[in-house]
């Protein structure tokens, strides 16, 4: 099978004239001016490591990129696809808003060979919407999403946690929505940046932030919509490598490094009781052995064992191990007791 590797090259808060109460693309970025003129040598760059066999992904990232002015956009696309003429890569793939999505721009998406959408969708609540100053409203995704579909393009829906407004009801409902109207997905639990409106709602006690806790278990909430629907999950958390632990850019908020192993384990958890209580398991006072799936003991066992504690504290388990079962598939287990 050939390696994906994904070529990223982003576009700050360009194309982009709303100022969504969370954003401050960069800050998150890092990338404080955006140089046209040096796009083309970070491709020649990004090409020449790779090997020639390799599944090769150009993806514009960072701000609105329907959105920029529209000779930029199509220079910007005309280059990707000389790498896609040439053999040098496979597809390109685009992230953008819902309201910057239209026939005569998905024509010419589908003339410079973009394959994959993603549209910040971010929830699919209008009052959280309108809280958050995204500047349209839910319906506007809905049609997005059915005109990219009509049109064939792979569509990634990204939604936000813990936006003003919006609880655990409201983030299940906007993945729910997603699920349906979306090959994939994106989840970020919101991290409250310097700079941002939010910020100052954060200062001035309008908004609280989430907690580490509360953020792993809202997103796992919506992980396990996705998770059940058969919907890939992308991305769960910011980038590593988007300057977030300097406190200077990320003030509050879930900004943890492995945000993401802390949700997966928590949705195995979730297995866990349910496998438990379906199978009227009685752990009182038993050894016990958890089978994982390859390669996912760590998250079975969750962050510093936190579900092996789990397991001895709630239904009094004697000891617990964990082992991996190549018969099993991603997110099944079974419990064997001595």
């Amino acid at each position: 099978m050939k390696r994906h590797i994904n070529i990223p090259i982003f576009i700050p808060h360009l194309g982009c004239p709303n100022s969504c109460v969370f954003c401050n693309q960069r800050s998150i970025s890092g990338h404080g001016d955006f140089d046209i003129g040096s796009v083309r040598g970070e491709l020649e760059r990004a090409v020449s490591t790779l090997d020639s066999d390799a599944d090769v992904e150009i993806a514009f990232f960072g701000g609105s990129f329907t959105g920029i002015d529209r000779g930029e956009m199509i220079y910007l696309l005309s280059l990707a696809k000389e790498y896609i003429d040439s053999g040098a890569a496979r597809s390109v793939r685009i992230s953008t808003r819902p309201d910057y999505i239209d026939g005569e721009i998905l024509d010419i998406l589908e003339k410079y060979r973009v394959t994959d959408i993603e549209l910040g969708l971010q929830s699919m609540d209008d009052r959280v919407l309108a809280l958050s100053k995204r500047g349209h409203t839910s319906e506007t995704a809905r049609k997005a999403c059915r005109m990219i579909n009509e049109r064939g393009f792979g569509l990634v829906g990204q939604m936000m946690i813990g936006l003003p407004g919006s609880d655990i009801a409201s983030e299940v409902a906007t993945a729910e929505e997603i699920a349906s109207l979306c090959g994939g997905a994106r989840i970020y639990p919101t991290v409250v940046f310097d700079g941002t409106e939010l910020c100052d709602m954060t200062s001035s006690g309008e908004y609280q932030p989430l907690t580490l806790d509360d953020a792993v278990i809202r997103s796992e909430a919506a992980l396990n919509v996705f998770i059940r629907a058969g919907i890939p999950v992308l991305r769960l958390g910011l980038c590593a490598s988007d300057n977030l632990s300097d406190p200077e850019k990320a003030v509050a908020g879930a900004n943890h490094s492995a945000i993401g192993e802390l949700v997966y384990g928590e949705h195995y958890m979730r297995v866990l009781r349910e496998y438990i209580a379906e199978n009227r398991l009685s752990l009182e006072g038993k050894r016990v052995t958890v089978c994982a799936p390859v390669g996912e003991v760590s998250k079975v066992s969750g962050q510093k064992r936190k579900n092996k504690l789990r397991l001895t504290g709630e239904y009094g388990a004697l000891d617990v191990k964990v082992i991996e079962d190549p018969a099993l598939g991603k997110y099944g287990v079974r419990i064997e007791t001595d």
